[in-house]
């Protein structure tokens, strides 16, 4: 669980009973006595009125309550119009993960708001339900998370064929094609592979770590020098 889930989930234990110990929170979340009393003593410094101390019990003081989420209806407008044209770009996993979310956020939002947004005349249709490049993008996001090398077979645009062993750091989209930014083994420089010129994909046993010189931030830079 990242530390902001853990901080928004240990607020709504303590707002559900009348004194909560921290030996309750330590096992609903999972933690140890020391880390509640460090996240309790974060949330009091950042003016959640928290009252207690360890060994005791904590509450909540009346009337606190977290700050709806809302959005204007341009606001709501912007999100449709970002999900509909990722959604035709974007893996198959990831772009249902964005309409799910969208629907969750569409759900609560004031009428009018929703009818406007709904109604945007903004649309990336997508006619191929099956394209490989989507379909791809999907498994190399999932190795960059994990941190994975890749071995790649390679076909440039004269046709040359070459093979590479990569750390994946990224993948761009430019407008019309897809790319995966990476740290080139035999070249040890970064460079940029079409996604649709990638032949052969195989994922290695070997983890990489973050070097200096060849992170992904590294790369961001070099792009920005170009």
């Amino acid at each position: 669980m990242r530390r902001a889930d853990r901080l928004f989930e240990l607020v709504q234990l303590i707002r559900g009973r009348r004194l909560t110990t921290a030996a309750f929170l330590a096992e609903r979340l999972g933690v140890s006595l020391r880390t509640v009393y460090r996240d309790v003593a974060d949330l009091q410094a950042q003016g959640v009125p928290i009252d207690g101390e360890a060994g005791v019990g904590y509450r909540l003081g009346a009337g606190y309550d977290l700050p709806p989420l809302m959005f204007s209806t341009d606001e709501a407008k912007a999100l449709v119009a970002a999900v509909r044209l990722a959604q035709a770009r974007l893996d198959g996993a990831l772009a249902g993960a964005g309409e799910q979310a969208l629907s969750k956020i569409l759900a609560v939002l004031p009428p009018a708001a929703r009818a406007a947004a709904e109604s945007l005349a903004i649309y990336a249709p997508t006619f191929n339900s099956t394209d490989p490049v989507r379909e791809r993008l999907e498994q190399l996001r999932g190795v960059i998370e994990r941190r994975r090398k890749l071995a790649i077979a390679y076909r440039d645009e004269s046709g040359r064929d070459s093979r590479r062993t990569l750390r994946p750091l990224g993948c761009f989209f430019w407008g019309t094609v897809w790319t995966l930014g990476a740290w080139c083994e035999e070249r040890q420089d970064f460079r940029s592979f079409r996604v649709d010129r990638i032949t052969e994909l195989q994922v290695l046993d070997e983890v990489f770590r973050d070097e200096a010189g060849k992170t992904l931030a590294d790369l961001l830079r070099a792009v920005e020098r170009e």
